[in-house]
């Protein structure tokens, strides 16, 4: 087994901003010699998450709005309180969604859905340059 460790960057508007990041994971997949394995893909940062959708207008409504009702912009946080920075939303909507989403790949091709997109949600509230890591595992 081979481990290949690649990362790309991104720029986001903050506020549930949502990414379709599907074709730079498939493009850092097609500059390796790699036909099977598994792909992690992470976000540094405590703000934001990655997973996937089925990437439509929406869905790109819906997220936001289900994210507002579990863990609402406008209400205190303890942890503004500590830091003043107002976004700790922010951080328990991406505690929620995870840093990282897991897939496999066959034949060289990320294994999804026909619907399935894989997309970064930035929660916070500014605008953010964002490191996405993708690891490779296999052969």
């Amino acid at each position: 087994m081979n481990v290949i460790t690649s990362s790309f960057d991104l720029s986001t508007q903050g506020h549930t901003d949502i990414i379709d990041i599907t074709k730079e994971v498939a493009g850092t997949l097609r500059q390796t010699a790699m036909t099977e394995g598994q792909i992690t893909v992470f976000v540094a940062g405590s703000t934001a998450g990655i997973t996937s959708i089925e990437y439509e207008p929406g869905l790109l409504q819906d997220i936001p709005e289900a994210f507002e009702k579990f863990a609402p912009t406008g209400v205190t946080y303890h942890h503004d309180a500590t830091w003043g920075d107002g976004n700790g939303y922010a951080h328990v909507r991406a505690a929620m969604l995870g840093p990282s989403f897991n897939l496999p790949f066959q034949g060289g091709k990320l294994i999804l859905g026909t619907w399935q997109q894989i997309v970064l949600v930035d929660f916070d509230n500014r605008a953010r340059n964002r490191t996405v890591i993708v690891q490779l595992i296999g052969r």
